[in-house]
């Protein structure tokens, strides 16, 4: 996903802050917060360098702090994106993990999670942005649990589901960056969140349904359990 945030209008140019943002976005998402220099950033994002501090005077954890929910918010509308044209949301989150498949595999596994890559950096040594990492995964466990909310499911087991997803595509990404494989996006999808009940063989789980239909809103065992047992 390209982190460049649009014109203000056509042919428009893009403003320097948000220029400065989208830039900072994308390398840290790809080298890490420490990894990335402020000279870098500038020269990337083709800013004066006196710029950065004027938009950000407090240096690069003020940066940090605003590119993390700045892109918190960017993909909180990506899943929107994604799931909103979806039939049902067993089929959107699997739409979402083959989505970021594609895409880790077309930017050579360079491009994961904005924020993951940060909160592993920071979460021990920088109170400002282990908040505002923390910050926005709750966003998104949020807007996940919604939709499981808006299908039938009951609201803790909704926001445990919304732990289970997030849980699994962050995971999912470390492995395949670390093994240059979608494999395990490609895997992690079908299995998040459950989308059969293991004590009825390959019976669907319905969303909401009458007493008597299996529910999302019970915990069913994950699969390897279930081969275990």
């Amino acid at each position: 996903m390209n982190d460049q945030p649009p014109a203000s209008g056509v042919g428009a140019p893009v403003k320097t802050k948000d220029r400065i943002l989208g830039t900072s976005a994308e390398l840290f998402r790809r080298q890490g917060y420490n990894g990335t220099g402020l000279k870098q950033i500038v020269a990337t994002a083709n800013a004066p360098f006196g710029s950065l501090y004027h938009f950000f005077p407090s240096g690069k954890e003020q940066l940090g702090e605003e590119v993390i929910r700045w892109s918190g918010n960017v993909y909180l509308e990506l899943i929107a994106a994604v799931c909103d044209p979806a039939p049902d949301v067993v089929t959107a989150i699997g739409d979402f993990f083959a989505g970021a498949a594609a895409h880790l595999r077309d930017t050579d596994y360079a491009d994961a999670c904005p924020i993951a890559t940060i909160a592993l950096e920071v979460a021990s040594v920088s109170e400002p942005l282990r908040q505002a990492t923390a910050d926005v995964f709750e966003l998104w466990i949020v807007e996940v649990a919604a939709r499981f909310e808006a299908a039938g499911v009951d609201t803790v087991r909704a926001r445990e589901l919304g732990f289970e997803v997030l849980g699994a595509l962050e995971g999912a990404f470390v492995l395949s960056r670390a093994m240059r494989s979608t494999e395990p996006l490609e895997i992690a999808g079908p299995l998040a969140p459950p989308s059969h009940d293991p004590d009825a063989g390959a019976s669907p789980v319905v969303f909401g349904g009458p007493p008597g239909t299996r529910t999302l809103n019970r915990r069913v065992k994950s699969p390897l359990l279930c081969q275990l047992s």
